[in-house]
């Protein structure tokens, strides 16, 4: 670095002005990282395409059309315009459009179902009084956490579990009906898409399809079964940019749609895609076409390969490769198992060691009852990512362990009873309720947290608590893993949130007057109030 330099305390700025034109060095282990640049350790992705780790790796014909986007102003409803023409002509939907990822897409769509394209109900969002639709119904099997992105436009969501609930449901209020793709909207089974569209249809109402995770069908199978609006995901497998959604259908619902996203005004303002998202996903569903699958899926089985035959140098450790059923994170698994009583380990360990220590990779984990295993899915892996997952692998199933104590540590406090729990979060605190139960090392008993009430266990070791509980609502859940330490009627420490990060908590035992007083039970009804 030159004197004076004004990248010197630039960090990213520095960093692109010394990379290397072959960036492919990152991948196989390389040190040389625009994420280290600024404190932050890249991952070997061998989980598949997770938007928590980055989704999928953009094809290079995204990463041109995005490009040259950024170098052109247009208007807006004339690039829709145009986008949603180019990706019927390529995909044979009626009408495309690109949103600001898929759970975008879902909330637009709701909102065009919920308002019929009229603007003065758009910007009365998420109050809905005075609207004609205000429901919508979702199967049981299809309430999870994306299905926030409904419920953010004010509708209420109606779930059934059968055929025939589902045809009860539907009445003047019905905005959509909402469904998921997998093995239970198959056809034959009672809530098949078939069955919803045949019990939709005659009450006009619309059939959403979320197919977030699948591979991209041309003509597209929901579409052909009779689905008003479908909605994927561009990050995943049709490796777009990872913040683009990719919808398709009814041009009619799809106008609402992108009336109700940005650069509107209305509810849809917050999801605002960029012009070099919406040409990138074009591209990359172009490509989607042209791409030799065949091919990409023989490289996927030669990692998966080079892997298995390194792992399995291990005495003990044993391979296989599953193949998917359905067309949700369509790739093959390597799954690696070993028996942990021999080895030492656990799949979870091996899969936590990684995710913490350099090379970073992200692994899946299938421990039972008695076998421990990792799973490996490859088709986000990047060449010379293999030759350094085989290596990691052999090397920490090879290690020499001792077997991990039996025993756990005597506790030396007792907790049992009602503790008053106090969490505090980022800029606020909650007050909860733990009432526990202590038999020598284990932990039972009942958490009451802020909006819900729920089974807590866990251990204690020496003055050492660890405790987990799960509060649930359809669709959503939140672990509690707290680790603290006692410190006479006091607890003190940490909650793991899971996706949620982490807060502090303090738990006090709870104390009671201890009044003794005999209770007295009138004999009859009181003669005075």
């Amino acid at each position: 670095m030159e004197a004076n330099d004004p990248l010197e305390n630039l960090s990213v700025l520095r960093y692109l002005k010394n990379a290397d034109a072959d960036a492919e060095a990152d991948a196989s282990g390389d040190d040389r990282s625009i994420y280290r640049a600024i404190g932050v350790e890249p991952i070997i992705n061998c989980r598949g395409t997770f938007t928590i780790i980055g989704g999928s790796v953009e094809r290079p014909e995204t990463l041109a059309a995005y490009k040259e986007a950024s170098r052109h102003f247009v208007q807006y409803d004339e690039l829709a315009e145009g986008v949603g023409r180019r990706l019927a002509e390529v995909t044979g939907a009626e009408w495309g459009m690109v949103s600001d990822g898929c759970a975008a897409g879902l909330k637009h769509v709701t909102a065009a179902c919920v308002t019929g394209g009229n603007p003065e109900k758009l910007i009365r969002i998420p109050d809905l009084t005075g609207f004609e639709k205000t429901q919508v119904i979702v199967p049981g099997y299809a309430r999870n956490a994306y299905d926030h992105a409904l419920r953010n436009i004010g509708v209420e969501l109606v779930t059934v579990e059968s055929l025939a609930e589902l045809i009860a449901a539907i009445n003047s209020k019905t905005a959509l009906i909402y469904t998921v793709t997998g093995w239970r909207a198959e056809r034959g089974n009672a809530l098949s898409l078939e069955a919803i569209v045949a019990a939709a249809r005659p009450a006009g109402v619309p059939v959403l399809v979320d197919a977030a995770a699948e591979n991209l069908t041309i003509p597209c199978v929901h579409l052909e079964a009779g689905a008003d609006v479908v909605v994927y995901s561009g990050g995943k497998a049709i490796c777009g940019p990872q913040g683009a959604g990719l919808v398709l259908g009814r041009k009619d619902i799809l106008m609402a749609a992108w009336q109700a996203s940005a650069p509107h005004h209305g509810p849809g303002r917050d999801n605002k895609v960029g012009r070099e998202e919406m040409l990138g996903l074009v591209a990359a569903v172009e490509a989607w076409t042209l791409r030799d699958h065949d091919a990409e899926w023989q490289v996927w089985l030669d990692r998966l390969t080079l892997i298995a035959q390194r792992a399995e140098q291990v005495a003990g450790v044993e391979t296989a490769v599953e193949q998917p059923t359905g067309l949700n994170n369509r790739a093959p698994t390597l799954v690696i198992s070993w028996d942990p009583a021999t080895l030492h380990i656990t799949g979870e360990e091996v899969a936590e060691d990684f995710a913490r220590s350099k090379p970073r990779i992200a692994v899946g984990n299938g421990d039972s009852a008695d076998r421990a295993a990792i799973r490996i899915t490859p088709s986000q892996m990047q060449p010379g990512n293999a030759e350094v997952v085989a290596e990691r692998i052999h090397r920490i199933l090879s290690e020499v362990r001792n077997p991990q104590p039996s025993q756990m540590e005597p506790a030396t406090v007792d907790i049992s009873g009602h503790w008053a729990l106090t969490m505090e979060y980022f800029t606020s605190t909650s007050q909860h309720q733990l009432y526990l139960q202590q038999e020598g090392n284990w932990i039972s008993g009942t958490h009451h947290s802020e909006f819900s009430r729920q089974e807590i266990a866990g251990t204690v070791e020496g003055e050492r608590v660890k405790l987990r509980s799960q509060a649930s609502l359809p669709g959503d859940n939140i672990p509690f893993l707290f680790s603290g330490q006692v410190e006479g009627d006091s607890i003190s420490g940490s909650v793991f949130l899971g996706e949620y990060l982490t807060a502090r908590f303090t738990a006090k035992r709870a104390v009671y007057s201890g009044v003794r007083k005999p209770v007295s039970i009138p004999g009859g009804p009181p003669l005075a109030t």
